[in-house]
């Protein structure tokens, strides 16, 4: 979403051609990689990418370790303002550390369907603790029931109930990576005595010090809905799709 907006939106703002802006994400992930490089995110018109570069956070310390510098060294700058008339601020949001799609989908769902303004979140550990459910209950009755699937063990048994119809769950926050996105492959890595639990919670805990706020509440969406997206343009903007990876076949993929 964040290439759409840089290279339609704020292209058109700065009176750029997408293919004029050079888009560089900073992603725990290397799958980002990956999907930076499907043909959805490509423009075939300007012949521009949505992401042109995915930088990983180990390999941002890589770059300035091989400068014989430290992270520390640098002095901070302040943000650039893509909007002059809105302060920056970096604003977190509530729920996950992996986007917390649980809580916001949830939270609108519970407000939109059955008028609740506040849903008291609660999450249930189940098999383990990347596997957790959080459900509205109204008049003893389970209204919404959602889930949040981290790691391949979890999502190998949830998949399958999915494609049978057989899934008990109204909405599911699936990440590849245990324990989310902070956990992911490409993050910093473990250095000294550092146990990679400790690791993790430092990341969590550090993680959670920025300030939340509701999208809702955010001027910069709120500007982008009354200058650039509606009702017919949003899905296309906003949205995509995912489609199989087809194999090739060639002498050393064939099992002889």
């Amino acid at each position: 979403m964040m290439g759409s907006i840089v290279k339609n939106f704020l292209a058109s703002q700065k009176s750029l051609l997408p293919s004029q802006i050079y888009h560089v994400t900073l992603m725990p992930c290397y799958d980002k990689k990956l999907e930076a490089s499907r043909p959805d995110f490509h423009s075939k018109e300007f012949d521009s990418r949505d992401v042109d570069c995915v930088i990983t956070a180990s390999e941002v310390i890589e770059m300035i370790e091989r400068e014989g510098r430290r992270l520390l060294d640098y002095e901070m700058s302040p943000l650039d303002r893509i909007f002059d008339e809105i302060p920056t601020h970096i604003y977190s949001h509530f729920g996950s550390g992996s986007g917390g799609y649980l809580e916001h989908v949830f939270i609108h769902a519970a407000k939109t369907l059955y008028n609740i303004q506040s849903p008291d979140i609660q999450y249930t550990v189940k098999r383990n603790k990347d596997l957790q459910e959080v459900t509205l209950t109204l008049g003893g009755e389970k209204k919404l029931k959602f889930a949040l699937a981290y790691g391949f063990r979890n999502i190998q048994n949830i998949v399958p109930k999915i494609k049978q119809r057989r899934c008990p769950y109204d909405f599911v926050e699936v990440m590849a990576c245990p324990s989310g996105c902070l956990n992911g492959g490409g993050q910093v890595k473990v250095t000294g005595s550092e146990d990679s639990k400790d690791l993790l919670n430092r990341v969590t805990d550090l993680y959670n010090t920025s300030e939340c706020r509701s999208p809702e509440d955010s001027l910069v969406g709120q500007r982008l809905y009354d200058e650039w997206l509606s009702a017919d343009n949003s899905n296309t903007l906003l949205t995509t799709q995912y489609h199989a990876v087809e194999k090739s076949t060639n002498a050393l993929t064939i099992k002889w």
